[in-house]
């Protein structure tokens, strides 16, 4: 799934080691939409993923995430993590010096043979 809006916050990052022995890192944000009803989603990045997309308060961002819930003593928890993150104006591909522009207008109309005098032999 993917959501496109701005970071408003950016909570501490945490660590640990697991009960296994394996360190992990987790941060997390808080992304608020840009429609005309802003909604505020809480989401994370957990492992190298981290470090891989370090975002910033005022970054404007499309996120790829997946949602995610888990049951812990008969209750459910449910959690966005994400696994891509694409700040705005990344997706633009650069033009190469000494390339040609291409022409982004549209081809003018076929004229098919229409007269410019005023007739009135409408059918109805």
């Amino acid at each position: 799934m993917e959501i496109t809006g701005k970071i408003i916050h950016k909570l501490e990052p945490m660590s640990g080691t697991s009960k296994a022995g394996n360190a992990w890192k987790k941060q997390e944000y808080v992304l608020e939409t840009q429609e005309s009803f802003p909604k505020k989603v809480h989401f994370d990045f957990f492992g190298d993923r981290a470090d891989q997309y370090p975002l910033n308060i005022g970054d404007v961002v499309t996120l790829s995430f997946d949602i995610e819930s888990r049951e812990y003593n008969g209750r459910w928890f449910t959690g966005i993590h994400g696994w891509k993150a694409e700040k705005a104006g990344a997706e633009t591909p650069v033009q190469m010096a000494g390339a040609p522009a291409t022409s982004t207008m549209a081809p003018p109309a076929p004229d098919f043979g229409q007269s410019t005098e005023e007739t009135d032999d409408l059918p109805f």
